[in-house]
């Protein structure tokens, strides 16, 4: 940026009042130091927003502003520019006119990007500018992913090298020395970068008759990454295997391992299972990103009354909280959640867990190992001899331990677990069907929740769409015309799904004195039920059509994930 731009730019944002001197000075002293953009430093210190400089810079050049996200741009004009000049320059070509290109530029003053780029077009160069991420979302969708550009030339490598030796021959290749080569490492350093970038919950590597398939779930649904030569398969399992620290030599048995590493000065833990397939070993590596984490009840996205009773139970003395739903429908979150709610000096809080997701500051976390006998039963009798408050255990999944956590539950301990049923009235139903005694169930059992995740619209290409009445009718859908409903057309910044992050849905279940009087009558479900609902039981259905209704997720979103249960 030129010092005369530099000049006047410091000098509007004074003038308008949105920067101080203060932070002015921080960022010529930064941008003497460092370099770059007077423009960049600020927006990075937090003095102005991009869309604020993208106005300022506007008005001042008289250059006009866009924004990419919803600008759809000809493949024929992309082929124009090459793409190390869209990344190095941070510039995207957005159409073609006879001799003239039109290109957005996140820095329209560049002469030397301009010039560059008029070398090797032979076009004349018309700047338009729009906000550096706008620029950065527009290469990864018309240009591909840097990542996946350097996982395809990997590939290629590791074909060439070792990783090619012949099936015939596989078996005697040193598994070790061939999983430490360096294109093996960098392959697969590269598949776990470019899966955190996306915000990945879970890697599969996944072998198949003739390829290697890499799958990264994303907002809880699984999309194709990569598909790799069968010939590489054998050198990423056995990397992945030393990461872990597993036996490499074992290929017929499941293991289960795990590891950590540094990506852009945040540390992220994998966890690591194998099983054996019919076309070799599969493996499942599970993210677990702190900086993605949400630890705290508030920010989880439940509906008012269901949060209202979770945190009224969890202020409870003694007692159980359930919290039950599928696998990666976010229970063991809720649960470090509430720790986190309730969380003081004065108590003792111990977890059992299977194994420990995330490691929590002030509480004490105990990885159980079957292997050795510190089963989670072992563990808990173990617990109660410590005196704590406060106990959670990651899963119940036998009558042996369901029983000492309810024994707990009766003699002063609160009490949290998880458990895999689909509805929170199920819950009573499925420790009934483990052999809990009813009156035990309620006698100690003082809420059950039932959870979910649902996807949420992509904000930078969201839009309004209208629903037929006949479905809203089918699904007992009020509409008095005024409802209006929303969805993602696709874009670049959300991998043309529509969605970007997840929400939670809960209903929460306080057992009320004719709730237990039912349970001790061992009713059927369908009875307990219909008094929770005249208990004023919120179910997942309403609380994700309050979800639709306020825009944050698709009508069709909370019926994948609610299809039927009871509502």
């Amino acid at each position: 940026m030129p010092s005369g731009l530099k000049e006047r730019l410091s000098e509007i944002l004074m003038k308008k009042r949105i920067l101080t001197e203060e932070k002015l000075n921080e960022a010529l002293k930064i941008q003497k130091e460092k370099g770059g953009s007077l423009g960049d430093i600020l927006v990075a210190l937090g003095a102005v927003s991009q869309n604020e400089l993208l106005a300022i810079l506007s008005q001042e050049l008289g250059i006009p502003p866009i924004s990419l996200s919803k600008y759809k741009i000809d493949p024929k004009v992309i082929k124009v520019m090459p793409k190390k000049i869209a990344v190095n320059y941070q510039m995207m070509p957005i159409s073609q006119l006879g001799n003239v290109l039109t290109v957005a530029m996140a820095d329209p003053l560049n002469v030397f990007a301009t010039d560059d780029l008029k070398q090797v077009t032979g076009m004349e160069i018309n700047p338009i500018i729009t906000t550096r991420d706008d620029i950065r979302v527009a290469i990864e969708q018309y240009y591909g992913s840097a990542a996946t550009s350097e996982i395809e030339s990997l590939v290629r490598e590791t074909v060439a090298g070792p990783a090619a030796a012949k099936k015939e021959e596989a078996e005697t290749v040193d598994l070790k020395s061939l999983a430490l080569t360096t294109p093996v490492v960098k392959l697969t350093d590269a598949i776990v970068l470019e899966a955190t970038k996306a915000r990945a919950s879970d890697i599969l590597i996944e072998p198949m008759e003739e390829e290697v398939r890499i799958r990264y779930r994303i907002d809880g649904v699984f999309r194709e990454a990569q598909t790799l030569p069968k010939s590489v398969q054998s050198s990423v399992v056995s990397r992945v295997k030393v990461m872990s620290n597993l036996n490499i030599a074992e290929k017929r048995l499941p293991q289960d391992g795990r590891f950590k590493v540094k990506i852009q000065n945040r540390e992220v833990d994998f966890r690591v299972s194998t099983i054996p397939t019919a076309f070799g070993e599969k493996v499942a590596l599970r993210v677990l990103d702190k900086s993605q984490a949400t630890l705290d009840l508030e920010k989880l996205g439940f509906e008012g009354e269901p949060l209202q009773e979770l945190k009224k139970a969890s202020k409870r003395p003694h007692g159980m909280i359930l919290v039950c739903g599928p696998a990666g429908s976010g229970k063991t979150t809720t649960l470090y959640s509430i720790l986190k709610y309730i969380d003081s000096p004065q108590k003792n809080f111990v977890t059992v867990e299977d194994p420990v997701e995330f490691l929590l500051p002030g509480i004490n976390q105990v990885n159980v190992n079957p292997n050795i006998g510190l089963t989670y039963a072992a563990t808990l009798r173990s617990i109660l001899r410590q005196d704590p408050n406060v106990i959670m255990v990651g899963e119940i999944r036998d009558l042996e331990t369901v029983d000492i956590a309810i024994k707990a539950a009766l003699t002063g301990h609160l009490v949290l677990s998880t458990l895999h049923t689909n509805t929170a009235t199920g819950v009573i139903m499925r420790l009934m069907n483990m052999g809990v005694e009813p009156f035990l169930i309620s006698s100690s059992v003082i809420l059950v929740a039932a959870q979910r995740l649902v996807r949420k619209i992509c904000p930078r290409c969201k839009e309004q769409y209208e629903v037929a009445k006949g479905i809203l009718e089918k699904l007992k859908i009020k509409s008095s015309g005024e409802v209006k409903f929303y969805r993602g057309k696709g874009c670049g910044s959300c991998l043309k799904t529509g969605f970007k992050g997840r929400v939670g849905l809960i209903e929460s279940l306080t057992l009320n004195a004719e709730l237990r009087e039912l349970i001790a009558k061992r009713a059927r479900e369908n009875e307990v039920y219909e008094a929770a609902r005249k208990a004023g039981l919120i179910t997942l259905r309403e609380c994700g059509m309050r979800k639709v209704f306020d825009g944050t997720t698709t009508l069709e979103e909370v019926l994948r994930v609610t299809l039927g249960e009871q509502d």
